[in-house]
């Protein structure tokens, strides 16, 4: 629990329903036994709360979740659980996980510790197992498609990673203290066809974000319509769209799936939570941006900023590399070439187009792309840097540190520090890489305090977002003088 003058912060956070603290902290109300996000409707007395920095803690502490709010539906926020650095990057890890196996063995590995040290620390720091933490998201991810969709009951067993049904009712009774079956007739308002809600904490510039991805689109894989993104994605033979819309009203986005098979949805759901940076701490950010005056004034034009990055790490990191020193439209346009001449059939039509597939690694790797309207070293790039991911010398994953993935970029010729900084920007999501080398970046710093800009670590790619934003249309075509502002 937190001390008294935070506390009443946090009450009055939940007096008035901020959704700038949702996920930071949850309500234990002892009247009721029932712990609830800041933003739940219930308004209890203050005598009749105490305060939780995670749900665990809550659990710990003899509360269940709130029906109402739904408190495993929350922004994630993974700061607060660990004090050492191994769990809480294990943590941040088990947030993104997209697939619903876990291998302890595996996921220790990838820490560079044994799974027994991995568990002892965990239970000593969260009070849970790794496994157990993972399990948590696959019964959050069950509870909201009980409440929100009209999947049958077995297949949201499935689709949670539950081969029983009755080991799912068994979990999602302990977890919830109901069966699926309760949950889902307390369920408000069913919607038809799969749609979801993703929680995110205001403020949140999803316009900023749709125009970036708009202007870096891949090929016909990506459409836009007013207020909207369009999605091919396919897992495998697998194929299907998803939609993705802003609910700013209720501090969520609105996403639509259109897939066969139930069993991604939650790799599905990761995926655009961390396309669209819905974990963000907004509040959190804009503090250490703020300490440079004039990126503060741009910030309040483009409050609640967020990281762009991509589908698909390989098609990020291709794109990336094929726009090296070219326009954004003629990045672009290469895209589009390589995905016509190498993609696979979709079977789908948008807008009138089949929608052919982003190529692999290896149908890469097998072409000379002398079809590509680029230079020879460009195409070299390119297929070095596909064969390094099929020989697994370079891995995309966004767990790995940062340096090391910039240092084994950097060895594949044509990829400089511009390229292997961007790549590990949008594709690790690694929120403190800058790469300053960038045309509008280099000409963005002239007019900042060098001496600011160091103390807006570890987010300096809020900082890259936020200038690319401002910056695009007044510093890309001519240097400019430093401002006096």
């Amino acid at each position: 629990m937190k001390r008294a003058n935070q506390t009443d912060l946090y009450y009055e956070a939940m007096r008035t329903r901020d959704a700038r603290f949702d996920g930071k902290f949850f309500v234990g109300v002892k009247t009721t036994g029932i712990y609830c996000r800041s933003i739940c409707p219930a308004k209890p007395l203050r005598k009749n709360v105490e305060f939780f920095s995670n749900t665990l803690a809550a659990e710990r502490a003899g509360y269940r979740p709130c029906l109402r709010c739904r408190p495993e539906s929350a922004p994630a926020s993974p700061a607060w659980m660990g004090r050492t650095a191994t769990v809480q990057r294990a943590i941040k890890i088990i947030h993104r996980q997209e697939t619903l196996e876990f291998n302890e063995d595996q996921f220790a590995e990838r820490l560079g510790v044994s799974a027994r040290h991995l568990r002892r620390l965990f239970v000593q720091e969260v009070g849970k197992t790794p496994k157990q933490l993972a399990f948590e998201h696959r019964l959050g991810l069950a509870h909201k498609l009980l409440r929100e969709t009209a999947l049958p009951i077995t297949e949201i067993a499935f689709a949670s990673g539950y081969r029983s049904t009755r080991r799912f009712n068994e979990a999602f009774k302990h977890r919830f203290k109901r069966t699926p079956s309760a949950s889902r007739r307390q369920r408000r308002n069913p919607k038809s066809g799969l749609i979801l809600s993703l929680a995110y904490r205001p403020p949140f510039h999803f316009e900023a974000l749709l125009d970036s991805y708009r202007a870096h689109r891949i090929g016909n894989l990506e459409w836009f319509t007013p207020g909207k993104m369009h999605r091919v994605i396919a897992y495998g033979d697998q194929i299907g769209t998803i939609a993705i819309s802003d609910r700013a009203d209720q501090a969520c986005l609105k996403l639509e799936i259109d897939f066969p098979d139930t069993s991604f949805i939650y790799s599905i759901v990761a995926r655009v939570r961390r396309l669209f940076d819905l974990d963000s701490d907004p509040l959190v950010i804009a503090n250490r941006l703020e300490t440079d005056p004039l990126t503060k004034q741009i910030l309040k034009k483009h409050a609640g900023i967020r990281i762009p990055s991509g589908w698909d790490g390989f098609e990020v990191a291709v794109s990336t590399i094929l726009g090296q020193l070219v326009s954004v439209s003629q990045a672009r346009a290469l895209v589009a070439d390589l995905i016509e001449h190498l993609g696979g059939e979709s079977a789908l039509i948008a807008n009138g187009q089949a929608i052919k597939l982003f190529p692999t690694p290896a149908q890469i790797s097998q072409s000379n792309l002398k079809f590509l309207k680029t230079t020879a070293a460009r195409r070299r790039s390119l297929i070095e840097f596909s064969q390094a991911i099929l020989q697994g010398r370079i891995s995309l994953d966004p767990a790995q540190e940062v340096d090391p993935f910039i240092q084994k970029l950097r060895t594949i010729r044509g990829i400089g520090i511009w390229t292997a900084e961007y790549i590990a920007l949008k594709v690790l999501h690694h929120t403190d890489s800058f790469p300053a080398t960038d045309l509008i970046l280099g000409r963005a710093l002239k007019l900042h305090s060098q001496s600011a800009f160091e103390k807006m670590r570890p987010w300096r790619g809020y900082a890259a977002a936020l200038f690319w934003r401002e910056y695009s249309n007044t510093l890309s075509r001519k240097p400019t003088k430093r401002s006096t502002l």
